[in-house]
């Protein structure tokens, strides 16, 4: 099968779509990453974004959820009970909002720059 079009891995990757054809889904379940990509054929059982998806979601919901935190406490100075019951739904929810989006983009990355853990290029 020939590669086809260069596609952007950020554009495949958000959109949870095989990174080589940017058709086919990446994912079977939530979190579960197809076996083969149901256009192309990708073999996808190789693909591991291992933890890199969950650093990047620490950071990003860290360097929104503190600022807003600190702003809510400085303007306003709500009780903690308060702080307590608004920001664990917040995190929860947008770190699971953001982990398949984030997972798509690591496995895409991956295939873009032909990574693997032995050295050598494991995608067709």
């Amino acid at each position: 099968m020939s590669a086809g079009p260069k596609l952007s891995p950020y554009g495949t990757g958000l959109a949870c779509r095989c990174p080589r054809c940017g058709k086919g889904r990446l994912f079977d379940g939530f979190l579960s990453v197809a076996k083969r990509c149901a256009t192309c054929g990708l073999d996808l059982e190789k693909a591991n974004s291992g933890d890199g998806p969950a650093v990047f979601i620490i950071f990003i919901l860290g360097g929104l959820v503190v600022p807003l935190a600190l702003l809510l406490e400085s303007l306003f100075a709500p009780p903690m009970w308060l702080h307590l019951t608004l920001w664990p739904p917040v995190i929860v929810g947008g770190a699971l909002w953001l982990l398949r989006p984030m997972k798509g983009v690591m496995i895409a990355l991956q295939f873009h720059n032909k990574a693997s853990d032995s050295g050598t290029v494991d995608y067709d």
